[in-house]
């Protein structure tokens, strides 16, 4: 089937105010879409990218308006019709797949009985014929068992097989045009690869045109043909995507650019090598301290030539007394306490010292979660203002969208919908650190450092949220890092363990098998002590002569 081109003229799309003021939006954009062609929509938060993609379904959010200009598909012109004219057009001229694929499919009912809906609804096929379609293209998208998926239901599949899933709930009703809004921004990197892959090659062997709205560079590099850039509702820059990311010409387009300039050298030399071998992170003789600086140095010398790395998918426990650098260590990574000396490398790439210094994309990487929920909340902020605020600040998220998106944190970390309404001091102890935790997800990150979250609760509320943990880290492909002076909680969580004294690391060991591997006097005395450490047992260990001796000559 011979598919049609989409073109766009002069789109200007308003919005009211909440004062009645009518501002406009979308500024008289105009560009076309070939068949079998993806256009990539790229700019910052509020450029307009995700309001012109759901426009070319005839749809805007609410309170925007179309005001002028034509959407063309083929010979249907989009912006002339009816709501029940643009309703026809919907999984047959043009189809949607959402960011959360999760939101696309219904838990109760059978994925099969979802992807082949649109066929029914439309009376495009009969069943048998549907369903046979539905199959070439879950081969097609690379899903494993092409021929049994169907049969299950949306929790036994995984997020990347879900994902490619709503691709064929789109595709099956073979339109002209297909809108991807962000769909491998909840997926592991090396998921997002074999995703964007089996896009892409269904998209060009059945000669559909394609939109793809992101924000993640790397992303665009691998999938898109052709780029659009957007700032304020204008076209600054359009061109091939090798022109785009080789050589752009607009101002605006080089900034965009240069923030991503490491990962997307990464990904146009090798789009499925070596950027995801990385370890998730990394750290590099790393110095930190506090009080004030002297010759770049400050007073206060706290973590000396730290080295560390955790692999992508596994979880590093930091354990020694208190004052030993645990804490100022995670601090450091965060770039809350800038280092002096040192590297910290997320995903292979060198993170900037400082916090301040950190872009955006750079921030939502790495989240940190606080020991006291406490005072990491601000007691006079309801739940659903503390969670939007990252949902604005690192996605753009604002009104419906935002508030959906704070029920489904509240979900992940297992907590009802109403409690957003909530302020932190009406909820518990174990609540509030599910919060805090939901806070740090909002980001999306990669890596999550827990300092001491267990610690203020009680031992049944600390197992239901290392259990959590556990289980987020299965869905989302998180790592964590996880600070503590329980041994027991980091056995349980860890697969690898950093003794830390006085700053230093004097020993790495695998979690589960601490007391047999430990090799360091240190080790030894601080894993056969009591699990909750005090601050006093290692005068112990200082009066000990030979073990100081032998600890000064590691």
């Amino acid at each position: 089937m011979s598919h049609s081109r989409i073109t766009v003229r002069n789109l200007k799309i308003g919005a009211t105010t909440d004062s009645g003021r009518r501002v406009e939006i979308i500024k008289g954009v105009s560009f076309d879409i070939a068949p079998g062609e993806i256009v990539a929509l790229i700019g910052e938060s509020g450029s307009g990218k995700t309001t012109i993609a759901l426009s070319l379904m005839g749809h805007t959010r609410s309170g925007c308006f179309i005001e002028e200009g034509n959407i063309h598909l083929g010979d249907a012109e989009i912006t002339s019709m009816s709501e029940r004219a643009r309703a026809s057009l919907r999984g047959t001229k043009v189809s949607y797949v959402p960011q959360s694929a999760a939101a696309a499919f219904n838990p109760s009912k059978r994925i099969m009985d979802q992807v082949i809906e649109i066929t029914k609804i439309h009376k495009l096929m009969p069943r048998d014929k549907a369903e046979e379609k539905a199959v070439e293209l879950f081969k097609a998208l690379a899903l494993p068992h092409y021929d049994t998926i169907g049969s299950r239901y949306p929790h036994q599949v995984s997020g990347g097989q879900l994902q490619r899933l709503s691709a064929a709930m789109a595709l099956i009703g073979d339109p002209d045009l297909v809108i991807f809004d962000e769909p491998t921004t909840a997926l592991d990197v090396t998921t997002q690869i074999e995703v964007l892959r089996a896009f892409k090659s269904v998209m060009a062997n059945g000669g559909i045109s394609g939109v793809y709205v992101s924000h993640d560079l790397a992303v665009v590099a691998q999938v898109a043909d052709r780029i659009i850039v957007l700032k304020g509702g204008v076209i600054q820059e359009e061109g091939t995507a090798e022109q785009i990311l080789h050589n752009p010409t607009h101002s605006y387009t080089k900034e965009l650019l240069s923030a991503f300039e490491p990962v997307l050298h990464e990904a146009i030399v090798s789009p499925t090598a070596a950027k995801h071998t990385a370890p998730i992170l990394e750290v590099r003789n790393l110095f930190a301290g506090y009080g004030p600086v002297h010759n770049g140095e400050p007073s206060a010398k706290i973590l000396k030539d730290v080295n560390l790395v955790l692999p992508r998918g596994r979880n590093l426990g930091v354990i020694g007394e208190s004052g030993s650098g645990k804490s100022t260590l995670a601090r450091a990574i965060s770039g809350i306490l800038p280092p002096y000396r040192g590297e910290v490398l997320i995903d292979g790439y060198e993170m900037p010292h400082a916090l301040k210094s950190r872009s955006k994309e750079e921030l939502r990487r790495s989240q940190i979660v606080f020991q006291l929920a406490d005072t990491a909340l601000n007691p006079a902020h309801s739940i659903g203002a503390i969670l939007g605020r990252p949902l604005t600040f690192y996605h753009g998220m604002k009104g419906a969208e935002r508030d959906a998106r704070v029920v489904e944190l509240l979900d992940m970390v297992r907590l009802p919908a109403n409690l957003r309404h909530r302020l932190p001091g009406e909820l518990s102890g174990g609540q509030k650190q599910r919060i805090n935790l939901a806070r740090a997800l909002a980001a999306d990150p990669d890596l999550i450092l827990c300092d001491e979250i267990t610690s203020a609760l009680d031992t049944v509320v600390a197992a239901a949220i290392i259990d959590l943990l556990k289980e987020l880290q299965r869905e989302l492909d998180l790592s964590y890092m996880f600070i503590s002076h329980d041994l027991s909680t980091v056995e349980a969580i860890c697969d690898d363990v950093l003794v830390m004294y006085k700053g230093e690391v004097v020993e790495a060991l695998p979690a589960r098998d601490m007391s047999s591997k430990a090799e360091h006097p240190y080790s030894k005395l601080l894993i056969s002590s009591i699990p909750q450490l005090d601050t006093g047992w290692l005068s112990s260990l200082e009066q000990d002569p030979d073990l100081v001796a032998e600890f000064a000559l590691r």
